[in-house]
This record gives structure tokens, sequence and C-alpha cells, in this order.
């Protein structure tokens, strides 16, 4: 529910009651992955989407019989000759929604509310909440932060809270949002009587962990006007964008009025300085040896996501040639994405950003790169995709 956290966060300051809709599973080609949320007032009002239109409809429905009778609960919804219409999910997928009301006295609305102030300020933290399991526990949530500790409860033991706890701080730590199987064993709850019925399973529980983590980065290096088209793009996609060049005269907050930060400083010496990680995109639009293969010398030995430089052929051939001569590796000249970008037959610097910001993408998510007409690659590729961003 992340993705709608300013609205969401709104509401709750309003004292709004609505229900909100999360994904928080999917199989096959869906149009949004897990954590994608619509949420529904008492007005009416709705807000997000989880399905792009394809069920719309359906779980609309859902939130606002949630609000009537308070309950929480866990729907599927997939494609088959006799429903693709009826719901309207004809991709081919199947998803998973969990329907949560928030009403003005739930002990969840605490939690959201520190849950979503946390996003909206930029900070990492983890929501967990049991999607499978005893209906009792449906519908609480725990909020862990990055120091282990947390806040809410699911509404069990204290050691399903810890076990949960533990549990989500790993996939915070990866930056991923998925779902973790608990065995009964570890999260010490069982039926009251001691009688495993129907609405317990004694193989355990499965919890629903929506991390948030800080955006992840992208530095441009080189001043230019193709990079003020990549600083857009890079935005467009959610990135947080660095424009650093050494020239003060074009690294200018007027010339690129639409970057988080603008940096004056030779472009190896900011590298070794700033903070990276392995969701990091790099991209050196310099063309310029003295600049270029410094940089490159730094970026390459880094566990970055990207690393990709501006240049004709022949322009990466004679740097890769002074690469090899300052000490650069071959594994690690494999690791350079130069000329940067897909063939697209950009010209423009708009179309260039495009293919620049289209080889990251593919790269992210397992693609090709190749016109999806023709081609019997899945669309959806969520797997790679949590890999990636782990």
């Amino acid at each position: 529910m992340f993705d709608i956290a300013g609205e969401l966060h709104r509401w709750l300051t309003e004292g709004r009651e609505f229900a909100v809709a999360t994904v928080v599973s999917v199989g096959g080609s869906a149009p949004r992955g897990p954590g994608a949320a619509l949420a529904v007032d008492r007005d009416g009002t709705a807000i997000g989407s989880v399905s792009g239109g394809c069920v719309e409809g359906a779980v609309y429905a859902l939130c606002a019989q949630a609000l009537e009778d308070g309950e929480t609960r866990v729907e599927r919804f997939g494609y088959s000759d006799e429903d693709a219409f009826a719901v309207g999910l004809t991709c081919g997928g199947i998803i998973d929604i969990m329907v949560t009301p928030v009403g003005g006295r739930a002990p969840v609305r605490q939690v959201l509310s520190s849950a979503l102030s946390a996003v909206l300020r930029g900070g990492p933290g983890a929501l967990a909440r049991v999607v499978e399991g005893p209906p009792e526990l449906l519908g609480g949530a725990l909020l862990v932060h990055p120091d282990g500790s947390y806040e809410g409860g699911l509404g069990g033991a204290a050691e399903l809270d810890r076990t949960a706890a533990a549990e989500a701080g790993a996939l915070l730590d990866a930056g991923r949002t998925g779902s973790v199987a608990v065995a009964a064993s570890e999260a010490g709850w069982g039926p009251p009587d001691g009688v495993w019925g129907d609405s317990y399973c004694p193989g355990g529980l499965t919890l629903f962990v929506e991390s948030s983590v800080p955006p992840p980065r992208m530095i441009v290096f080189g001043a230019i006007d193709f990079a003020a088209a990549l600083v857009r793009v890079g935005k467009f996609l959610g990135y947080h964008v660095t424009v650093c060049d050494a020239r003060p005269v074009f690294a200018t907050a007027a010339r690129f009025p639409e970057a988080d930060e603008i940096v004056v400083d030779w472009p190896h010496r900011y590298l070794r300085s700033t903070g990276t990680d392995a969701r990091t995109v790099l991209c050196v639009l310099t063309h310029d040896a003295k600049f270029d293969v410094p940089l490159l010398k730094v970026a390459l030995g880094l566990p970055v996501a990207f690393v990709g430089a501006m240049g004709s052929r022949r322009t990466h051939a004679d740097r890769e040639r002074r690469l090899r001569e300052a000490g650069v590796g071959e594994e690690e000249l494999g690791r350079l994405r130069s000329p940067i970008g897909l063939d697209l037959g950009a010209r423009t610097p708009e179309e260039t950003a495009v293919s620049i910001a289209a080889e990251i993408v593919a790269g992210r998510r397992g693609g090709t790169g190749l016109p999806l007409t023709g081609v019997g690659t899945p669309i959806h590729r969520e797997e790679r995709a949590a890999s990636a961003a782990a």
C-alpha cells in the first residue's frame, strides 16, 4: 500500500474510515505486483489500483463489504474460460488480494499511520501482516524498523511478533516486498484448546511483508544536454538522481532543475566518497578520457547494478584500451555497457535518454530488449524482479 502512502496518510489524519485492498501474491502474468493497493472510504471515494483496471470493480465491492462487516479477507482472482470477462483478469495471471478495514478505532490504524509517515519521510521500514493462517490473526499489522525494533502486533503470542519481526527485517535488509512462511513451532501459537481444527494450520502461517526503502540512486556524470533529458527520465522511473561534473559553469541548478542533487567535483573523486549499493546505476556521459578513465576504473570495481558510458564505437575501443592500461581487468570490463543504451535509432537527447533507460530496465528486470511482438518470453518477470531488488 506504500504506492498510495500520501493519500492514505491524509485520510488517516482527516479521521476517515476506509478499507484498503493490497496485492499480496501474484502468479503468472499480472498487471501489478505485490504491494499495489486500492482504498475506498465511507463516501465511496477510491484511490489507487490493484490490477490496472482488470478487477477493480470486484475489489471495490470487497472494500465496501469490509467497511460494513469489519472483516479482513483474502480473495483470489484468476483467469478461466468461465470467469475471464466476469472479473476482467484476462491476462492469464492470478492475484491474491487482502482487504483490510481501517475503522475509526481499529488497532491497525496507529500502525498504518506510523508506517505511512515513515514512507513519506523517505525512511526504511517493513510492514508485516498475516495473509494465511488463523482467521483471528488476519488484520493485525507489525511495523518493523531497521534496528529490529517493532510496533503493533499480529494478535497472537509475543513469540509470533518476534519471529515476524525477524523475518520482516531480513526482507527489509534486502529491500524486498514478498511473502514468507512461518512454521507453527517458530511462531509460538496454536489452538487455545490444544486441538487443531479447521481454523488452525499446524504447518504454520504466511506473512506478507511490504518493505519501504529509499529510492535507488542514479548518478549521471557529465552536465551535458543529454544528461538533462536522462535526469527527467530517471526521476520518472523513481530514481534519486544526482548530476556530477567538475565544471561549475555547466553543473548548475538552472540547467538541471529536476535533479535531486548537483555536485561540482571530479567524477572519480566524488564516486569514491559517495554511497552506492546494488541498486545504484551509473551513467557516464562525459565521453572525455580525462574524466572517463579514472571514473570508470572506480565504477567498475563497485557492486552496483549498472555502469554505462556514452560514446561512439571508436571512442569505446579507445576507452577500453586506456582502461586496460590503467589496470582494469577483463571481468570488470565485461560489466561496462558501452555504447550506452539500446538500439532504438535514437538521435535527440530525449530519444537517447529513453534508450538508456530501456537498457537499465531490461537489465534490472531480465528483459531481452527485443520487441514483444513475436517473442515468446514472459512479459512480466516477477522472480527476476525480486532478485534484482535484493
